[in-house]
């Protein structure tokens, strides 16, 4: 029978344990996000058998740098320990924890003891110099104060090393700070002009000052490849096309080339590139849609048939999502035994466009490709290019959302659109800002998309679009909307019961009349100026929901440092609702509206709130102490 000890070294083991190291994703199998300058708290148990002291230490160094920076953590409550490090660069961090039982520490807090209860402390002073011979305590010739004094002031010599224990090493990955606050504009540059023909990059520059009055800072388009024509797509996702149509942005690829090409009805590179440049001059970055799909006339078909799967009749696979059909789509085969070509070769795509100066991509579907290329893919980029920043378009399970974001994935697309009552808004937000997945889970929240017009604004009306954009503005620090449908109140859809738009931008060039008196345009760019100039709504964390006596009131605020926003909201589009809004704020202080203008003094507890959805339905409050 095999002794219990015949696995143990010479030297004695480390008698202090360490538990429960935070933050953390799946035990350090991904890292957790922050974004530059933030403060990584880092927390954890910290004990040991009997009543030795224990000593407890944060290490972190930045990925590929030899020598790590040391912190002494600090004892909380009840073995817990906490420490932090900020993050002062783009890229991975590495932290661990380190602990030890010290004997000299030990003996210092009972020789204070001793000392208190006035107990002859010669005897205690000799084990003290055992302990630390370089801090001078059996001198004998000095005092007994005097010898007591030297003996707390004394620092602890450094540990044996077999008497410290260390975590894992956990992993935290550094965003730039769009990352966690941002204000995306979605439109299709196809339909930049105020004739309705079909417009090209410099018209888009011309939009410019229109999307920057209106406060974003990330202005996204949809694919702006060549689109094929075999099986193209007619208006309203008729399935033949008339003599005229445009076709689909998503169904990419002809015979002018595929992803690493533009549709030559918008322009040329250099078109593009002054586009980049002249929104970059005016603080925003241009979002590119990564769709990995083609159409039949995509180059990739006819050179590389075998990245895609085939039917038994030969033919490739369209892609269906039964009883839907795409048959202007031909997805890839992420299972095909030539993975390895296809998978550099859709890494280069977003290599080639960051070479054009892009920054930001939002990807399609996400969900219907590869786990491990994602995970594969996004960290390849992100070890070269740091500064770039990934939304996953993925309406799917929770879990499959969670593991993209996981992957790599910067930000991701969220139920917002489909929680719409006050219990389904606190449930939801409270998880995405107070459930473990905020370590890894951004959220980038939108009231709709070209591809979803909820219930809620085809009959809500006017109202109905004020909420739901001062909802997507203050709940969540980064938001987009999909433009200029929702400043211009776009709701019919395409038939009853339809998410589906009626005229579709997808499949047709747009009009907009974007002058229009009865646009959002201001309320949206108030809205986006209050963002910039309160702190507190360029965070989620701090995210906290307040009681009201009225179920169609939702009131909630967010803090930071000083700045504190509180926000209330009427959910209901046709009638006027009152209430008292509880806050637990002492004693008196006022609160300034910053979308009207009003100001009123509130007091700890019950405050009155009325609000008429014919007027302004939403109160965002300043907090003024």
């Amino acid at each position: 029978m095999r002794s219990p000890t015949s696995s143990l070294n010479n030297a004695a083991p480390a008698r202090v344990v360490i538990e429960s190291v935070r933050p953390e994703v799946d035990g350090g199998r991904y890292p957790v996000k922050r974004t530059l300058g933030e403060h990584v708290l880092v927390e954890c148990d910290a004990f040991a058998d009997g009543h030795d002291a224990v000593v407890c230490e944060l290490l972190w160094k930045f990925s590929g740098e030899s020598e790590w920076q040391c912190q002494a953590m600090e004892f909380r409550h009840n073995d817990h320990w906490a420490g932090s490090f900020t993050v002062a660069q783009l890229g991975r961090y590495q932290y661990k924890v380190r602990a030890w039982t010290d004997p000299f520490l030990t003996w210092q807090r009972d020789l204070v003891k001793r000392y208190e209860a006035r107990q002859d402390l010669s005897v205690d002073f000799l084990i003290g110099a055992a302990l630390n011979p370089q801090a001078a305590l059996s001198d004998a010739s000095k005092s007994p104060e005097e010898r007591y004094d030297t003996a707390i002031a004394a620092r602890p010599p450094a540990p044996a090393p077999e008497r410290i224990r260390e975590s894992g090493v956990l992993e935290v990955q550094v965003d730039p700070v769009r990352a966690r606050f941002s204000t995306w504009y979605e439109m299709f540059p196809r339909s930049a002009r105020a004739d309705g023909k079909q417009a090209t990059f410099n018209d888009v520059v011309a939009l410019l000052p229109y999307v920057q009055e209106m406060g974003f800072d990330v202005l996204y388009f949809p694919p702006i490849h060549p689109i094929g024509t075999t099986a193209r797509k007619g208006k309203n996702n008729a399935v033949a096309a008339a003599p005229g149509d445009v076709g689909s942005p998503w169904a990419i690829g002809a015979k002018e080339g595929g992803h690493k090409a533009i549709l030559p009805e918008l322009g040329k590179f250099e078109d593009f590139r002054a586009l980049v440049k002249a929104a970059n001059q005016r603080g925003m970055e241009i979002a590119l849609d990564i769709a990995f799909q083609c159409s039949p006339d995509h180059p990739y078909v006819k050179e590389h048939p075998e990245w895609f799967r085939k039917r038994p009749d030969g033919s490739i696979q369209y892609a269906e999502n039964p009883p839907k059909k795409y048959q202007d789509i031909y997805p890839f085969d992420f299972e095909t035994p030539a993975w390895r070509e296809l998978w550099a070769e859709l890494k280069s795509v977003f290599e080639f466009w960051v070479g054009h100066g892009v920054k930001i991509f939002r990807v399609d579907n996400p969900h219907t490709k590869a786990f491990d290329f994602w995970e594969w893919c996004i960290r390849e980029l992100k070890e070269k290019h740091p500064e770039l920043i990934f939304l996953s378009e993925a309406f799917t399970r929770p879990r499959i959302m969670h593991k993209l974001a996981k992957l790599g994935f910067t930000q991701s697309y969220t139920y917002f659109t489909w929680r719409n009552t006050k219990e389904e808004l606190v449930d939801y937000f409270t998880e995405l800002t107070q459930s473990p997945s905020r370590e890894y889970f951004r959220p980038n929240v939108w009231p709709n998309t070209p591809d979803i017009l909820h219930e809620t604004l085809q009959h809500g009306g006017r109202p109905a679009f004020i909420v739901r954009v001062v909802l997507a503005a203050t709940l969540a620090a980064n938001y987009g909307l999909y433009g200029p449908a929702y400043e211009l109140l776009e709701h019919l859809p395409r038939e009853p019961g339809s998410e589906e738009y009626l005229g579709s931008e997808k499949y047709e060039v747009r009009r907009w009349d974007r002058g229009r008196a009865d646009s959002l345009k201001e309320l949206i760019g108030r809205l986006n100026r209050i963002r910039h100039e309160n702190v507190a709504l360029q965070r989620d964390w701090s995210l906290r929901f307040h009681p009201t006596d009225n179920h169609q009131l939702l009131a909630y605020s967010k803090r930071e440092g000083q700045n504190a926003v509180l926000v209330v909201v009427n959910l209901d589009f046709n009638h006027p609702q009152s209430g008292f809004v509880d806050v637990d704020l002492d004693g008196s202080f006022e609160v300034q509206d910053l979308l009207s203008g009003g100001r009123y003094t509130w007091n700890r507890g019950r405050n009155y709130v009325e609000l008429n959805p014919g007027t302004l339905p939403a109160h965002v409050f300043k907090v003024v102490r």
